[in-house]
């Protein structure tokens, strides 16, 4: 005779198991491309304001550093007129970088003030 068996084992996660692979799963799917009005309203807020600052900060931050290379070029190389026209250049972009936010942060306001308006109409509403 021919004895022709076919055996199969299965095991179900529990619970717990069931969450924590749910859990994994949900940090590898793609997100959902649905926007809410008041999710869009929150982007666009964002973007006004984060875009601004972050020039700001990169145009600051560099004039700093140029400011401290002028500082040790007069403290420690001892090259002072050098030092100081290295500081000064260094200065100016530090003096600008708040204005600089300020017009980026205006043309923000009137490039997405419309739209955002808009959606703020039809949150509250």
């Amino acid at each position: 005779m021919n004895n022709k068996e076919f055996n199969y084992t299965y095991s179900a996660p529990t619970e717990s198991e069931r969450k924590e692979i749910e859990s994994i799963r949900r940090q590898y799917v793609a997100p959902e491309k649905v926007q809410t009005k008041m999710d869009r309203l929150r982007y666009l807020n964002a973007k006004v304001y984060n875009s601004a600052t972050c020039v700001a900060l990169i145009i600051g931050i560099v004039g700093c550093l140029i400011f401290g290379l002028g500082m040790a070029m007069v403290l420690e190389w001892n090259l002072l007129f050098w030092g100081i026209a290295v500081s000064v250049l260094g200065g100016i972009p530090m003096i600008g970088a708040y204005p600089l936010y300020q017009w980026i942060l205006n043309r923000n306001k009137r490039k997405y003030g419309e739209e955002i308006l808009q959606l703020c109409d039809e949150v509250i509403q």
